[in-house]
């Protein structure tokens, strides 16, 4: 086994503590009693009791997951569908141009798409709030799913779903009872990126949100803009709660997963 060289640790040790260190000192903070965010004034937890009554912040908050679940449900399904036409249906007139239009949110710039879409919802006269974001997140997520589901299809052994359609099923069916179980992680996997890509959205959900839909990123900005506030420390400091509690999950469920697959292949 090779060991880890002084210049690795050295270099991994330095990249961690780039990367978490401010997040320990905003987790820090969060406890601070002062308004001032850089001066300690000593140990309180009414910071957490002051977002609880923020109802902007718990609006917004509300807002931002009912955007990235619909959005991301939307992106999943269309994404996929753009998928398999891509990699099962061979070549067909318009393939390029079909493909180049998938493709083409991952490398436009946000700033661009955002506003493309305002000029888009403004034409045909629809009010900016919660549907236009869901439309515009839709948009440019769909991608996403779409790379990921594409990266499953191309391995995925045409002979099963054949085999399916030999014994009597419709095409549809192959697809549900074949096809899509097995491409069912890579279908989960774009489902959780596009509403990672949605909750963290701030450029295109300006252009697109209304006075009546304010996502969570923009309500940050917004407070930041004017100030570090000790309420943005606390909402920060739960956010990476929720999402160390979310990676430590699936990594003991994966990793249980993997032992009892192999405890399985030992026994047969």
């Amino acid at each position: 086994m090779n060991r880890l060289s002084t210049f690795n640790i050295v270099s991994l040790t330095l990249g961690f503590a780039f990367l978490y260190i401010p997040m320990l000192i905003l987790v820090i903070y969060s406890f601070n009693e002062s308004k001032l965010v850089t001066v300690w004034a000593g140990f309180s937890t009414k910071w957490y009791g002051e977002l609880l009554q923020n109802e902007a912040m718990i609006d917004a908050a509300w807002v931002t997951v009912k955007v990235a679940f619909l959005s991301s449900s939307l992106a999943t399904i269309l994404g996929t569908m753009a998928a398999y036409v891509m990699v099962r249906r061979g070549r067909f007139f318009g393939r390029t141009l079909f493909s180049g239009m998938i493709y083409a949110p991952l490398v436009m710039p946000e700033v661009i798409t955002g506003l493309s879409l305002l000029l888009l919802f403004i034409a045909i006269g629809l009010d900016r709030g919660v549907l236009t974001i869901v439309l515009a997140h839709t948009t440019f997520a769909m991608c996403y799913v779409s790379v990921v589901v594409s990266s499953r299809l191309i391995s995925f052994d045409d002979s099963l779903e054949e085999a399916a359609l030999d014994l009597g099923a419709t095409q549809w069916e192959a697809f549900r009872l074949v096809t899509l179980p097995i491409i069912a992680p890579a279908v989960i996997s774009g489902w959780l990126l596009a509403f990672t890509l949605s909750l963290d959205d701030l450029v295109i959900a300006s252009f697109t949100s209304g006075p009546s839909a304010t996502t969570l990123p923009i309500k940050i900005f917004s407070s930041v803009r004017l100030g570090v506030s000790p309420e943005i420390n606390a909402l920060s400091t739960i956010i990476i709660a929720i999402v160390t509690v979310g990676v430590l999950t699936a990594s003991i469920i994966s990793k249980r997963q993997i032992t009892r697959r192999l405890q399985e292949e030992a026994a047969a």
